[in-house]
């Protein structure tokens, strides 16, 4: 027995708005047995474009009945029943999350008439419901109001079973089957494409163009965890509804699959992503003289007309480099701001600081250690990132010069790695951003085992 549905709402995805309308045609295979429609008021008011498409208004549905005062019988009509509908994740996402509301848990086989008729009607130019219905001359009564689409919607699913001559329907209620949780648009065969490897993964919209990048460990289970769960949040049912095709670059490593994915989103600003669009450097580690002519590092905001020693995304990561930097060269925690108390000077105590807080140590003798301090955060070291590579007879390089990403890419496991020219030759040049740089950093430092460091003259001659 199958429920067909459809609904009205305020908006786009479940987790912000409400329910106006529903239908519910439940349906034998031959006929309509039966039905259960009503307005809803959703406790919110209802846009006016919407009202303008649907002829819902505000008014209609004042003296509605709130959903949970009709969740109980909507509930015992789907339960147990297949849930079908055109494009059947946005349908069935705001439905599971009311009744979820309401006390009620929702847990039945989905079939999307959008999906199925890409497999059974293939090659029409649009399958909107609209679009679809006028191809396969089904008249629509009462279009953008529940009862009617879903009307329209069991004549499309007559015609699906009629016209299902390779059990599509079938195959798509098998329980391995995908066919419910991905997007209407998406043709199974991109997902089944997915390797189990780290990499990115692209979502395209209907005219080809990237719409979200994303990376992954293991891209088939990133992909499929995106649609698989019953989200109701707005990223979701923005990739239900616009995206048409999936598409992937494998990595050797996870490590290699964040800077593609970072340097993607950089060069194709992807309309659905919205992490590390706008990442940059906020802050930068300045030196300025005092009145008493001691030179003194300080964490400010990145401003046009200054220039900075150092600059970093995070206060918490300014701070870790000063706090370094006043342990290697003595300097003291007061003059760089690390300590803000009115107590005796810890640098003092600990035997690091040799007393400029104090006026002990002269201007001159303490400025000089500023001074190579701050030489040290421009002194970065040159090394390669040698990791696992895409097949058995590659291995994966990062090469970084002078604490700057160079490029990635694979080689042979014959080549030498150290030998900067042939890496240069063979790596792809990538564009470095604070993120990538801080990344790398970072999995250095927790992997030290993958790291070569190149001699500080090899890498300068090569740069």
């Amino acid at each position: 027995m199958y429920a067909i549905v459809d609904i009205e709402t305020t908006g786009s995805y479940a987790a912000a708005n409400g329910i106006t309308e529903i239908s519910i045609h439940v349906f034998d295979g031959e006929k309509v047995v039966e039905k259960f429609e009503t307005l809803i008021n959703p406790e919110q008011p209802i846009p006016y474009f919407i009202q303008a498409m649907t002829g819902i208004s505000d008014k209609m549905v004042a003296d509605a009945p709130k959903f949970d005062e009709v969740a109980e019988k909507i509930h015992t009509i789907l339960q147990n029943r297949v849930f079908i509908a055109h494009n059947v994740n946005f349908d069935y996402s705001f439905v599971h999350a009311h009744l979820k509301v309401a006390g009620f848990d929702l847990n039945c086989k989905k079939l999307c008439t959008v999906r199925l008729s890409r497999k059974i009607f293939p090659g029409f130019s649009s399958y909107s419901l609209g679009k679809l219905c006028h191809a396969l001359g089904i008249t629509i009564h009462d279009r953008h109001r529940a009862g009617g689409d879903t009307a329209a919607t069991v004549k499309v699913f007559q015609l699906l079973l009629q016209n299902d001559k390779e059990l599509h329907i079938q195959k798509a209620l098998q329980r391995n089957s995908k066919e419910s949780i991905l997007p209407p648009n998406v043709p199974k065969e991109h997902f089944e494409k997915l390797p189990y490897t780290p990499g990115v993964y692209y979502f395209h919209n209907e005219k080809g163009k990237i719409v979200y990048v994303g990376k992954a460990n293991n891209i088939r289970y990133r992909v499929n965890s995106h649609f698989s769960n019953n989200s109701k949040s707005r990223q979701k049912q923005n990739f239900m509804k616009h995206v048409h095709a999936i598409s992937f670059q494998s990595c050797g490593t996870e490590l290699m699959a964040c800077i593609l994915e970072s340097t993607e989103i950089k060069k194709r600003w992807p309309i659905f992503n919205s992490s590390q669009k706008r990442w940059e450097d906020v802050y930068g580690i300045y030196i300025y003289e005092d009145q008493n002519g001691y030179h003194r590092l300080a964490i400010d905001k990145n401003r046009k007309r200054l220039q900075p020693v150092y600059t970093f995304h995070y206060l918490v990561d300014g701070h870790a480099i000063i706090r370094k930097l006043i342990k290697e060269f003595n300097l003291c925690p007061k003059l760089c701001f690390i300590q803000n108390d009115n107590e005796d000077c810890v640098g003092i105590k600990e035997e690091y600081c040799f007393g400029a807080c104090n006026k002990k140590e002269t201007p001159s003798d303490y400025n000089k250690r500023i001074k190579q301090a701050a030489a040290s955060l421009k002194n970065e070291p040159s090394f390669i990132i040698k990791d696992t590579g895409l097949n058995g007879d590659d291995q994966s390089c990062i090469l970084v010069l002078n604490g700057n990403l160079y490029g990635m890419g694979y080689i042979s496991l014959d080549n030498p790695v150290t030998d900067i020219n042939i890496l240069k030759e063979q790596l792809t040049v990538y564009k470095e951003s604070s993120f990538t740089r801080n990344l790398i950093k970072g999995y250095a430092a927790r992997f030290p085992e993958k790291v070569i460091y190149l001699e500080h003259e090899e890498s300068q001659s090569s740069h």
